[in-house]
């Protein structure tokens, strides 16, 4: 009768095996593809790796995926996780005719000086870490697209993966192996059906640019500030100002109004003194009949 051991330590035996495992890939071959990505070709472990369809991410496309991820700390984002899905190879070796030999390391990612590869631990394709990440990243992702925009129904998270597992499939049946940079940037850069988070926003005015210096102020200082008497010269002034102008072109109206008067009684004094000047001339005699 054979022993069978209980569930938990069958875990825990697999798990040192795949441990083992891990630790007997020492160095890995690679080779440039012509999709311009890298593939593996060779390992130190061909017992346990597979390298048929095997991806392999570059130092430039590691680059890129540490900048796609930062945005997503403030929705949760582990890096252990990140850092655990992976491992960690520096350049040995020029092989020559597109292909590099590779040897491992335990840097960090996000804190190492050397250009990495990187290999997905995808030895447990279903609960490894690699799973555990590409889980983590959608759900991370789906926060952030709920939180930048005002959706109908809130997006979940069985919706992201199902549309990328049918892209998936969709390359899968035309024969196309999946790279792995390209896996993680589909989830990393998912964006709903019509809608775009490149959309500029729109332009700031003026004002708007003046404002943005200005600290910000709660409701009771910005009460305050509107009830302060010291604060409201500029608005007396302001109206002063405009009294003085408006009383200045009524007076200025009213002379007007004056000088016109006075024009229409110098010119009635000259029309007197030519009546008067009439007047005084002598009448000339006119002789009576006799």
């Amino acid at each position: 009768m054979f022993f069978k051991p209980p569930l938990a330590r069958c875990a825990k035996i697999l798990n040192r095996l795949m441990a083992k495992a891990i630790s007997t890939l020492d160095w890995c071959i690679v080779r440039l593809g012509e999709d311009h990505n890298w593939w593996v070709a060779e390992t130190s472990d061909p017992v346990r790796w597979d390298v048929d369809g095997l991806s392999i991410v570059d130092p430039r496309q590691l680059a890129h995926l540490i900048e796609l991820v930062d945005p997503l700390r403030d929705y949760g984002f582990d890096q252990d996780l990140f850092e655990a899905a992976f491992i960690r190879f520096r350049i040995d070796k020029d092989l020559g005719l597109g292909k590099i030999r590779l040897k491992r390391i335990k840097e960090s990612l996000f804190d190492s000086e050397e250009k990495l590869f990187v290999l997905a631990d995808v030895l447990d394709e279903e609960n490894g870490p690699y799973a555990d990440l590409l889980d983590h990243l959608t759900r991370c992702r789906v926060k952030l697209l709920n939180d930048l925009f005002a959706f109908e129904a809130k997006l979940s998270v069985d919706e992201v993966e199902d549309e990328i597992r049918e892209e998936q499939n969709s390359h899968f049946i035309q024969g196309k192996a999946v790279h792995t940079f390209e896996e993680l940037t589909s989830i990393l850069d998912y964006m709903p059906a019509g809608y775009d988070t490149d959309e500029e926003a729109p332009a700031k005015g003026v004002e708007d640019e003046e404002d943005a210096d200005l600290p910000d102020l709660d409701e009771a200082e910005e009460e305050k500030l509107k009830n302060d008497e010291s604060l409201k010269w500029d608005e007396d002034d302001e109206g002063a100002d405009k009294e003085d102008k408006v009383d200045g072109d009524k007076k200025k109206a009213d002379g007007d109004d004056e000088d016109d008067e006075d024009d229409d009684d110098q010119d009635k004094d000259d029309d007197s003194d030519d009546d008067e000047d009439e007047d005084e001339k002598p009448k000339k005699k006119t002789k009576s009949k006799r």
